[in-house]
């Protein structure tokens, strides 16, 4: 099994990877198709048409996350990873307008996007909560290119054959095109994982940077790193820096710049308390999910949901820890992706099909090994770590307001990132014996977030989006 360091940590735009990044990657995926000439017929000179349709979660909380917006942008030829915002708002100003689509080898397609894009609020599409379908046809109404997508989380997409194949052989990863080069440590398990450390001798990070050299080469893998953290430490400094409301219409006040003021106020005072470092956690992670809500770049880690929780913890150890290093970073990058990829292999990272302990669970599991790996842990400790974080967050169900990824979502990466410490911290105290394998913890989320009821995996049919104030 391999998942790159790149898969799980993703460049992209809010507030979602599976709401927004996917659908819009699917959208770029469909308009790629339609010029390659999978329709057959298609003919760029001649007229054609789209249309599209979302289902399930996509349809219940579509508006709240964006996904239609997110759709038109990708028909518009724009990739989550290159949005210039100044110029997607240009180009949907004229999509509505003209509801005429320019984009890449397509040549001129009709799409309105009052008529054009459904919400479908039935029943969800079989094989995943994140459905959506994409039609073309030409002059005549008849079908160039047809195709079902699913959006199953962390921002990655499958097409409905790709998850019927996955049916047929559940032991092959979707987004495993590369397996068969043979990297040197193929991990599939947390067992496999530390037995194939036990019988190297390297550490979790060293085993996933020579997985990842394998492919990239050393220089290339640095930067591409550098580059992740720069912009996870970015979209903190930026969060920290901004105020107003949020979009939505919830009303929600940016609080991270407020909260950050006062805590360097207090710095050094006798009016601080022992307990400010969670303060400091709380607010790198709400400065993320604040800048996720505007519809900011940040970084999938593993989903935009839970992205505020790895870079937090990352800017906590940077900050605030002792004996600290830029290999420390890299060290905490690796061993995350590779938490994160046991997860999504093994169980889900997707709020939709398993609810927020997919993705704020995951990511706290993530941030602890990663934390636990910069301070000097051992395999056993990191895979500790990971389960402790993991196994308080079994359970926790994503039932955002009104759709948006703000309540209780900022707050909720706060939490995640102050549990990701004291997991780390615990299994730091250990020797690494522990009774629970973080193996049989994953596999205990997939199973809960299979018996969940659906209003309660990010449809705002149940929960807090139900149970909201009077006034």
């Amino acid at each position: 099994m391999f998942l790159s360091v790149f898969d799980i940590f993703k460049i992209g735009i809010g507030p979602s990877s599976s709401h927004t990044m996917g659908p819009m990657t699917a959208a770029v995926d469909f308009l790629d198709r339609l010029a390659s000439g999978d329709g057959g017929r298609f003919d760029p000179a001649t007229s054609a048409h789209i249309s599209a349709s979302l289902h399930g979660s996509l349809a219940f909380t579509g508006k709240g996350h964006a996904t239609d917006r997110a759709v038109m942008l990708g028909l518009l030829g724009f990739r989550p990873d290159k949005v210039d915002a100044d110029l997607a708002e240009q180009k949907l100003h004229e999509l509505h307008k003209n509801q005429t689509l320019h984009a890449g080898d397509c040549g001129k397609i009709s799409f309105d996007p009052d008529q054009d894009l459904h919400f479908d609020y039935g029943p969800a599409l079989p094989l995943h909560a994140n459905g959506m379908r994409l039609t073309a046809t030409d002059k005549d109404g008849q079908v160039l290119l047809a195709e079902t997508y699913y959006s199953i989380g962390g921002g990655f997409i499958a097409t409905e054959a790709e998850l019927l194949a996955a049916e047929k052989a559940p032991d092959v990863d979707l987004h495993d095109e590369k397996e068969a080069i043979g990297y040197p440590f193929p991990f599939g398990s947390a067992a496999e994982m530390l037995e194939m450390g036990r019988a190297s001798g390297l550490s979790i990070a060293d085993m996933k940077r020579a997985n990842e050299e394998s492919v990239l080469g050393s220089d290339v893998l640095n930067s591409r790193l550098e580059a992740i953290w720069s912009v996870m430490d970015g979209c903190i400094t930026r969060g920290l820096t901004l105020e107003g409301i949020l979009p939505g219409g919830l009303s929600v006040k940016r609080r991270a710049r407020a909260i950050h003021q006062r805590l360097q106020s207090q710095t050094g005072s006798n009016s601080q308390q022992p307990h400010a470092v969670n303060d400091w956690l709380s607010v790198y992670a709400m400065a993320v999910n604040e800048e996720n809500a505007a519809g900011g770049q940040v970084v999938t880690s593993p989903t935009n949901g839970a992205a505020g929780v790895v870079p937090a913890v990352i800017r906590y150890y940077r900050d605030h820890c002792v004996g600290t290093s830029r290999k420390g970073i890299d060290d905490f990058l690796l061993t995350a992706a590779a938490i994160g990829g046991l997860i999504k292999h093994n169980a889900s990272i997707s709020g939709a099909e398993c609810g927020c302990q997919a993705e704020v669970g995951s990511a706290s599991a993530m941030a602890a090994a990663g934390l636990c790996a910069a301070l000097g842990g051992s395999n056993a400790q990191v895979e500790n770590a990971a389960e402790i974080a993991l196994e308080h967050h079994l359970g926790m169900t994503c039932d955002p307001v009104k759709g948006l990824v703000q309540v209780p979502c900022i707050e909720r990466n706060g939490m995640g990132a102050i549990k990701a410490v004291s997991a780390a911290s615990l299994a730091l105290h250990g020797d690494g014996a522990h009774f629970m394998p973080l193996d049989n913890c994953i596999e205990t989320m997939r199973q809960t977030g299979q018996d969940m009821r659906d209003k309660y995996k990010e449809t705002s049919l149940g929960g807090l989006a139900v149970n909201l104030p009077e006034c």
